[in-house]
């Protein structure tokens, strides 16, 4: 880099240190939070003839042509298979959006003046002159990329904008129907409100127990705590947060636990009346926050979700920006204080007994005829409300309930409780159809009612004993959780449907 070209860079990284990073092959690199206009999951791409190597295809970005590039094509690195934790990450270049494909997001750093150095003081994974700078950390080093200068290593700049111009090809590839991003929302009640959480901010969802540790004068946002698997959990009230009135801490009560500061930060959790559903919806039916709605939270906001034709609307919170907020942060704070001060004072077993993200597995409990059972939360797309009607098919398996439409999709229905062939159970309002992907096609699986998301140690899975073939088929795992006095009967989507019963439903 010259020094011209230096001093801008160095200028912008002054004022503004934050940076989105993320992993391609194994290093760690980052461009400007302020760049970033969003992160989405990989779209459906259409192939351009004649572009640059670098260039993975085109999508429609809400109506705007964005050209997707991958780093490990601009980097010289060997090709990988895309799977769940890749990301495109869209930065505004001008007037126009421009998509990055990286392996998995890392985080959003800060990082101080003096910790950002000249990228040609290093000898970088990449050439140098495709950097602004680097983050020198003790887990390594952050190298801060320039979008700009990416496009131009071989011309993309040019060819994006010829793009953009509207050539017949790209002009088909533009009107190409490619479904908006998803978002995953986790819902609940306060006072009679709904609110939400996305689903990344939500590390699991338990019951609140009915013994709760109070606090002597702690701040009146918080509730008490409790043990979680070893941990002192401080648990917050939403009602009191937001000033609400006072409510009962009865059974149908829930804790979501989040931690603001990411994975391995603190964990904070948050008392509210009920746990309604989870959500997928598209982001377009989220709305900024109203200017007339800002008051002293409005910067714990994310949106505002409409949802059936806007008779139903959500509030969308960020526990981030929630406990960021100095009141609630030292109330927590104050509650904590002591907790490493005992942590520091435990034996080798209790230390011994923390377990770790990779030795757990995170399910989604529900319940059938008083017995509980778990899939894989990475299964489940969506819990929603059982409607007052389903459609039913003639001819088709008994246990198939019918078929209802869901956001303009037309979602075959099974009674699980047939399924299982347990008792006939009449219509409540607990009950709740969990969407799973199964055989390649979305089905609605109606169960008693989702208790709670939850993590459970490797260690306290195993088989199930063999008592008949379908059993055996179907229920392959428990959780024997002693402790808790509980044993969850685990359940892998893929087995809940024979090859011929899924013909049956894509045939319906």
């Amino acid at each position: 880099m010259s020094a011209t070209a230096e001093a801008p860079d160095a200028g912008a990284a002054a004022e503004g240190r934050q940076f989105v990073t993320f992993q391609v092959e194994r290093e760690i690199f980052g461009v400007p939070l302020a760049e970033v206009q969003e992160i989405i999951r990989m779209p459906e791409l259409v192939q351009v003839p004649l572009a640059p190597p670098s260039l993975e295809g085109i999508a429609n970005l809400r109506g705007a042509v964005l050209p997707v590039s991958s780093l490990r094509r601009v980097f010289g690195c060997e090709g990988a298979a895309h799977d769940d934790a890749t990301r495109v990450v869209v930065v505004r270049l001008g007037d126009r959006p421009a998509g990055f494909v990286v392996d998995r997001m890392a985080s959003v750093v800060t990082a101080e003046a003096g910790e950002i150095e000249d990228a040609t003081t290093i000898e970088a994974t990449v050439r140098s002159d495709l950097l602004r700078g680097v983050v020198k950390r003790e887990a390594g080093l952050i190298q801060l990329l320039d979008p700009a200068r990416l496009l131009t290593l071989d011309g993309m700049s040019q060819r994006s904008g010829t793009a953009g111009g509207g050539t017949a090809g790209l002009d088909e590839a533009q009107d190409a129907a490619v479904p908006e991003d998803d978002v995953q929302l986790v819902s609940f009640a306060a006072a009679g409100e709904e609110y939400a959480l996305p689903i990344e901010e939500v590390q699991e969802i338990v019951q609140l127990p009915g013994a709760v540790t109070r606090v002597p004068q702690a701040r009146s946002h918080v509730v008490g705590v409790i043990t979680l698997r070893e941990r002192l959990l401080p648990l917050v009230s939403l009602r009191r947060i937001f000033g609400l009135p006072e409510g009962d801490l009865g059974e149908s009560c829930r804790v979501l636990v989040v931690s603001p500061d990411g994975a391995a930060g603190a964990s904070i959790g948050i008392v509210m009346d009920q746990v309604k559903e989870v959500l997928r919806v598209p982001r377009g039916l989220v709305e900024p926050v109203p200017p007339l709605l800002a008051g002293e939270e409005d910067g714990w906001l994310e949106g505002i979700c409409r949802l059936e034709q806007g008779r139903r609307l959500v509030t969308i919170l960020s526990a981030r920006r929630m406990f960021h907020d100095a009141s609630l942060r030292s109330a927590v704070a104050e509650v904590t204080g002591g907790e490493a001060a005992d942590e520091g004072a435990m034996d080798d077993e209790g230390a011994a007994g923390r377990i770790s993200a990779e030795d757990e597995e995170q399910v989604v409990v529900f319940r059938l005829a008083g017995e509980e059972y778990g899939v894989p939360i990475g299964a489940v797309q969506e819990i929603v409300r059982v409607p007052d009607a389903l459609t039913h098919i003639p001819r088709t398996p008994d246990f198939i309930e019918g078929v209802v439409n869901l956001r303009g999709a037309v979602l075959p229905v099974v009674d699980q409780r047939r399924r299982f062939a347990l008792p006939a159970q009449d219509r409540n309002d607990r009950q709740r159809i969990m969407v799973l992907q199964i055989g390649g096609m979305r089905t609605g699986f109606i169960v008693d009612q989702v208790s709670e998301v939850l993590k459970i140690p490797h260690g306290a899975i195993e088989r199930t004993p063999h008592l008949s073939e379908a059993q055996a088929r179907l229920i392959r795992r428990v959780a024997n959780l002693p402790a808790q006095r509980r044993m969850l009967l685990l359940i892998d989507p893929g087995d809940l449907l024979e090859a011929r019963e899924i013909e049956a439903l894509e045939a319906a």
